[in-house]
């Protein structure tokens, strides 16, 4: 008969978020086991990197200093000390008007910092090889689950079977683990696709990213580290699909140009350091974020565009707040009590940010002249009011 392998926790996932949380969790002292079916691409040049960036807010930061990741990525990270907002609605793609928010106006601390999504899963790895309670599974997919009141039990593509007190189903939108439980999920598309790339630029940034405004979507330039003595920024250039599979075919020249163009010329000429990657743009909630012996987090639990970091941000709140009520009980790990205290807690918090990003996402792909006029007044009246401005700072990086 083959041997049950027993865990305390069992992670599904190897992108960012599901690393994350096999780090927290075995730095927290737990029993892990995390798996995922591809090989963490962890080079720039791999065709299967992911070329998108992280910006890691400060509540987020908190935590991957506490499971010993933050040392790792520090030394990789661009500060992001203030969020811009430009508005290049008029009859050509000019600035017409500019508004920073600065993060000195709450804190001592930037609003968050920046690294590249391939450069983040090289140290992850490396973070959990240093951990002698976590097992990393890469190439090995979560094939199955059946749930009991007192455990959940898991077959691997591998064969292996594995026991846990606690799955956590951090496997992405179309979430292997939340179809094993039965959860179901609303999802809103905009026939928009993101286009993710890193570029170099004569202006340095200073510590700023930048969204531009026009119509389609924003097109947001986020700080990286100098590269060869030059300024650089990752960019999420967000549109309509066919404009996007177009714009991914365009010759390197000519792309350049078209994006300087879209950028408003905020940083100078743009050049290409990387190659294109299309990203598709979505809103998503799963019905619950909790089954027997289950928590979904991340994306298999929520996903939102590309708009003031709030992504992975979310994601990192969702493993901060299972691993706070894991530490309270951890007789509890894995019960009834434990997994409804976290769809109490989260669930209503997530649906709230899902909708406040949805506005924001249709509000920035407005094309109509009258409508990027009503968008300009609008953000010039928040910005002009210094309470509300600090107010939607704080909303922003998830402080309470």
């Amino acid at each position: 008969m083959q041997r049950i392998e027993t865990t305390q926790v069992l992670v599904s996932g190897g992108g960012v978020a599901g690393l994350a949380a096999a780090a927290a969790f075995g730095a927290a002292g737990f029993e892990v086991i995390c798996v995922d079916p591809t090989p963490p691409a962890t080079d720039e040049a791999d065709e299967a990197a992911d070329l998108r960036t992280t910006a890691f807010l400060q509540p987020a930061q908190a935590l991957l200093a506490e499971c010993g990741l933050w040392d790792r990525l520090a030394d990789h990270a661009a500060a992001l000390r203030i969020m811009r907002i430009v508005d290049a609605g008029g009859p050509t793609p000019e600035a017409r008007l500019t508004r920073d928010f600065d993060s000195t106006e709450i804190s001592d601390l930037p609003f968050g910092w920046n690294l590249p999504n391939w450069l983040l899963r090289r140290e992850m790895v490396a973070r959990l090889a240093e951990l002698r309670n976590v097992s990393f599974r890469p190439g090995v997919a979560l094939s199955g689950l059946l749930t009991r009141s007192s455990e959940a039990r898991a077959t691997l593509s591998d064969g292996q079977k594995v026991s846990a007190r606690l799955v956590v189903g951090a496997d992405g939108r179309n979430s292997t683990v939340r179809t094993a439980c039965g959860i179901g999920v609303q999802t809103t598309r905009y026939g928009q696709k993101a286009l993710a790339f890193a570029v170099s630029h004569p202006t340095p940034h200073d510590g700023i990213s930048t969204e531009v405004h026009r119509s389609g979507g924003p097109f947001t330039l986020v700080p990286l580290p100098d590269r060869n003595g030059l300024p650089c920024s990752a960019v999420v250039w967000m549109q309509t699909g066919p404009e996007v599979q177009r714009l991914a075919a365009l010759p390197v020249p000519d792309f350049e140009a078209e994006m300087t163009l879209r950028s408003a010329n905020v940083l100078g000429s743009l050049r290409l350091l990387t190659r294109r990657s299309v990203w598709p743009i979505i809103s998503q909630i799963a019905d619950r974020f909790d089954g027997e012996r289950t928590a979904l987090m991340a994306e298999a639990a929520h996903v939102v565009p590309p708009i003031g970091a709030q992504g992975l941000n979310m994601s990192l709140a969702d493993l901060r707040c299972l691993l706070e009520l894991a530490r309270q009980t951890p007789d509890a790990l894995g019960d009834a009590g434990m997994l409804s205290a976290y769809q109490h807690r989260r669930w209503p918090e997530v649906r709230a940010r899902v909708a406040g990003i949805d506005l924001l996402n249709r509000a920035s792909m407005v094309g109509q002249p009258i409508l990027r006029d009503l968008r300009a007044v609008t953000l010039n009246a928040l910005y002009g009011l210094r309470p509300l401005r600090k107010t939607l700072m704080k909303a922003g990086l998830g402080a309470t």
